[in-house]
């Protein structure tokens, strides 16, 4: 029997947990699937004859190294930036890794070693990226061998709601880890547009955006993602003059999401002391110049004058709806901006049980073939 170790029962362990242990039978597979939640990671695998669920802490080094010694496989679904401490583990024994996140300097200085002992070290297994990936390069190695020449590729994927499930005025709820949905897109994004380097910091990033519409969808909205340089010697599109990569939204979230960007509200470097004894309205209005004389009154006309929007449109219903501007205390104990926003849209943004999801993936690709 093969054993396959599952670090991580979060939002996007559901699907894999469900495929492998739907196959385990046929292929003599035991599932394990750690968490830090013992009973999460129980709930995962129900009374599944071939699965397991336990409390797993990847800190704890003593059962880091049993699990991971016992395992033929291990899949992390951690947080991306911390893959590198499983990843040395398999290595001291000799275990393959998957995960689905980016190869980041950490895990790529592995590589010369998992080559040496002849593992598997395979990330970018996920949605975007992983499948992004084999769709791409279906089609660019398609063009290739007709003769064809690329000469521009976006490609882009989002995470969204099913229209069925579409209830709230932002078109969206948390389909996966919401900490990387508050912190996205934090440092700068780099692509090629006609032959020229392009470079968009974070405070800029959600204000230049693509506008799409996909027929019997709607219209989305594309922002560039993280460093789109990175692939293009991977697809072999050196000589593309336009090359990017982006994240999808529904039209309408970038706008208001900026308001966050802009006030401060996605910074996790700092704690704010004493956030339990503020209130929302409060916590807003710090983030604000002050302008004569404070009252409550006031708050919403300063945050659109700041950020010079329509006080009556649809951005400030957004944030209303959100309940920012209400009089209500913040849950958290000497949190983060980022910790509060997070700990805020994970009620406001949450999937019923009776909710979809919706995967939108677009990919725009233009070439030369036979002089056209």
């Amino acid at each position: 029997m093969k054993s396959i170790f599952i670090i991580g029962a979060g939002y996007v362990a559901n699907a894999l947990i469900h495929y492998l242990l739907e196959r385990s039978e046929t292929y003599d597979w035991q599932i394990t699937v750690g968490d830090l939640d013992g009973d999460l990671a129980a709930s995962k695998v129900g009374d599944h004859p071939h699965g397991k669920g336990i409390t797993f802490n990847v800190m704890d080094e003593q059962q880091c190294d049993e699990m991971i010694a016992a395992s033929d496989i291990v899949v992390s679904l951690l947080p991306a930036k911390m893959h590198h401490i499983p990843a040395a583990v398999c290595l001291k024994h000799k275990k393959h890794l998957v995960t689905a996140s980016y190869v980041s300097e950490q895990m790529q200085a592995f590589h010369d070693e998992a080559v040496e002992k002849d593992l598997i070290f395979m990330e970018e297994m996920g949605l975007d990226p992983g499948i992004d990936h084999m769709v791409i390069m279906e089609a660019i190695d398609k063009i290739k061998a007709q003769g064809g020449k690329v000469t521009l590729l976006k490609s882009f994927t989002g995470g969204l709601i099913a229209p069925e499930s579409d209830t709230n005025p932002w078109k969206y709820k948390f389909t996966w880890a919401p900490r990387n949905v508050v912190l996205a897109g934090q440092g700068t994004a780099q692509y090629l547009k006609e032959g020229r380097l392009k470079y968009v910091p974070y405070n800029r990033l959600f204000e230049l955006y693509d506008e799409l519409s996909i027929d019997g969808y709607g219209d989305f909205e594309a922002y560039a993602n993280r460093d789109s340089l990175l692939y293009t010697g991977k697809y072999g599109c050196e000589d593309v003059p336009t090359f990017i990569r982006g994240t999808l939204r529904k039209a309408g979230y970038c706008d208001a999401w900026n308001v966050f960007v802009q006030l401060g509200l996605t910074d996790d470097s700092f704690p704010i002391i004493g956030s339990e004894k503020q209130t929302y309205n409060q916590l807003i209005s710090s983030f604000l110049p002050d302008v004569g004389g404070y009252d409550k009154a006031s708050l919403k006309p300063r945050l659109a004058s700041f950020l010079e929007i329509d006080l009556d449109g649809e951005i400030m219903s957004k944030l209303e709806w959100l309940g920012l501007f209400d009089d209500r205390p913040i849950r958290l104990k000497d949190a983060t901006p980022a910790q509060i926003l997070q700990d805020l849209l994970e009620e406001k943004w949450k999937l019923q049980p009776e909710d979809k999801d919706l995967i939108v993936m677009m990919h725009i690709i233009e070439y030369e073939l036979n002089g056209k």
